[in-house]
């Protein structure tokens, strides 16, 4: 509202120095029978022109004062709805469920987020304050038009019916172009969001030429897009300004054959020549911010589009029991992404709280699957995962996920510390509970060998750390945290010997009298385990302890068997 008041004023004032400009060719013309004369009753012609020397003096002070209101209140306004805008939908986006991410480039999300929401901004900053100050510029002159001559104002006026309906029809005509232009900018985004994070395995192939070339078609692709775009809206202007001009001559012509008849004052013929381009040039104007309009619009309906997505699994309402005991049971869970087939089938199992459970089976057996349902990023098409009896479906999100304890194969670590990456469950910690956590993931020695210790930076997902480093840390983070249920997704694959005995001594400390999952490929890693189960093809094959297992001489028996290179003993 008060950006609208000032924009408002400030045209005001903007208008007033054309009005003097008339007084004042009034006043050397008509001398003591001019306006301000008879108005004011101010006989000496030197009085009169000082009189609307301060006046105009008083109107541009205003108009600069009110031009700067308007200036800072509509871009302060502009920053304010793109913060509102981009926060609200980077909160919606995080409440949508995993599997709608992965059909999905992060370059793409990106652009929305940013670059979609920085067009907005864009409209606002310079846009919709033009768009006030060309209304309030036809009101008041033609106010000013209509107490001088009707005629004029009509002819005056002609152009700008046309001026309006074309720019709308002109403008639409570029929506398609603008959606198009909306499009590349995503594809770019991805495009060099992956480039970017994939730079490690583009240089071990020395694909840079390959990848360079690529990024400069997606990058032609958009300059093309905006090119088409450029080239129609930009004949706008032209277009605009021969309409123009037809209002302008008529303003000249018919006004100074007014003057000559006697039927105008000088006065009033100056104000009216010098009101016409006040009036008809600013809508020059009109087809860039109709541009930029459009643009903002290709870009709301895609954050909108955005926004219009609910999420497929409902949020359940209900908390977890306190103290969480972590009882965890699977019963009859089927599961399959998308239209694929199942990946899970009529799973039945039993974690008792306290035991540690080691689940092992070949590559794409479910295993990963089984602990993407228990942390409840998808939810199973047939059957429930319970935790402590409570269908994981009823229970919050909030409360769910802080009773576990997650640390996966592919460690992320944000760039920041390495204190705040293990503190990252639990912001308030102190620096003596996250050196406690480090020490018992094993972690603590070599965090204190790093340049600034804790306060290392450990750069974006943690790339100046070396991957046992990195896992360490993972589990310094969950150990933190002090999970009812500890989970680790192939915790130890990825890391050499001497780092999986740490994990493993660290492990044996932090699984006392918690429960504890651990999906295995090696199966050295859940020898110990209270229960093993081992899934193939979807299905529980097999369950038991190593020994129990290995005698029954099944399927874990022969996995052992490859990975000892033992006899099936014992």
């Amino acid at each position: 509202m008060a950006a609208t008041v000032y924009s408002t004023l400030g045209k005001v004032m903007d208008v007033v120095p054309e009005v003097l400009i008339g007084a004042v060719i009034d006043v050397v013309v008509r001398g003591e029978a001019s306006f301000v004369s008879t108005a004011f009753g101010i006989a000496d012609r030197w009085q009169q022109l000082l009189a609307l020397a301060v006046v105009n003096l008083v109107v541009w002070v205003l108009e600069s004062l009110f031009g700067y209101l308007a200036a800072v209140t509509w871009r302060n306004l502009a920053q304010t709805v793109q913060h509102d805008v981009r926060t609200d939908l980077y909160r919606h986006v995080q409440g949508l469920e995993l599997s709608w991410f992965e059909d999905r480039t992060s370059g793409g999300l990106a652009s929305v987020i940013n670059d979609d929401v920085n067009q907005l901004e864009r409209f606002l900053d310079g846009g919709a304050h033009a768009i006030i100050v060309v209304f309030w510029n036809v009101l008041l002159v033609g106010a000013v038009f209509a107490a001088s001559s009707w005629t004029l104002t009509l002819l005056a006026f002609l152009p700008i019916p046309l001026i309006v309906a074309g720019s709308v029809w002109y403008q639409k005509r570029l929506e398609p172009l603008y959606v198009r232009v909306r499009e590349q900018v995503a594809e770019l985004g991805a495009t060099l969001t992956a480039n970017l994070g994939g730079i490690a395995t583009i240089k071990a192939f020395a694909a840079e030429a390959r990848e360079a070339a690529r990024v400069a078609q997606v990058s032609d692709d958009y300059r093309v897009a905006n090119r088409e775009a450029i080239r129609f809206s930009s004949a706008f202007v032209p277009l605009i300004r021969m309409v123009i001009l037809s209002g302008f001559t008529c303003t000249l012509v018919l006004g100074g054959w007014m003057v000559l008849q006697g039927t105008m004052q000088v006065g009033i013929y100056s104000v009216l020549v010098f009101m016409t381009q006040r009036l008809l040039w600013p809508l020059t104007s009109l087809g860039e911010t109709l541009d930029l309009y459009r643009r903002a619009m290709a870009s709301t309906d895609r954050i909108f589009g955005m926004l219009d997505i609910q999420p497929a699994m409902v949020e359940g309402g209900r908390q977890l029991p306190n103290p969480v005991r972590g009882e965890v049971a699977f019963e009859g869970v089927s599961f399959a992404y998308g239209d694929g087939p199942e990946v899970l089938s009529a799973i039945d199992l039993r974690m008792p709280a306290g035991e540690t459970h080691g689940v092992v089976g070949a590559t794409g057996s479910g295993k990963s699957t089984l602990l993407r349902l228990l942390l409840r990023f998808h939810d199973p098409a047939g059957g429930r995962v319970t935790l402590d009896g409570i269908d994981l479906r009823d229970v919050d999100y909030a409360s769910l996920r802080g009773a576990f304890g997650f640390v996966s194969q592919d460690v992320f670590l944000f760039h920041g510390s390495v204190r705040d990456n293990i503190a990252y469950g639990r912001p308030d910690s102190t620096l003596e509970e996250v050196e406690a956590a480090a020490r018992a993931a094993e972690a603590h020695d070599f965090v204190l060998s790093l340049p600034q210790g804790y306060d290392t930076v450990v750069g974006e997902r943690g790339q100046k750390l070396s991957g046992g480093q990195r896992q360490r840390l993972s589990l310094a983070r969950a150990i933190l945290r002090d999970p009812a249920v500890l989970v680790l997704d192939e915790a130890t694959s990825a890391v050499d010997n001497e780092t999986e005995a740490a994990i493993q001594r660290s492990l044996a400390r932090v699984t006392k009298g918690r429960t504890s999952i651990v999906v295995a490929h090696r199966l050295s890693t859940v020898r110990d385990a209270d229960r093993i189960w081992v899934l193939e093809r979807g299905r529980v094959a097999e369950s038991g302890t190593h020994e129990e297992l290995v005698s029954t001489g099944g399927l874990y028996a022969a996995l052992w068997r490859v990975q000892t290179g033992e006899r099936t003993r014992v």
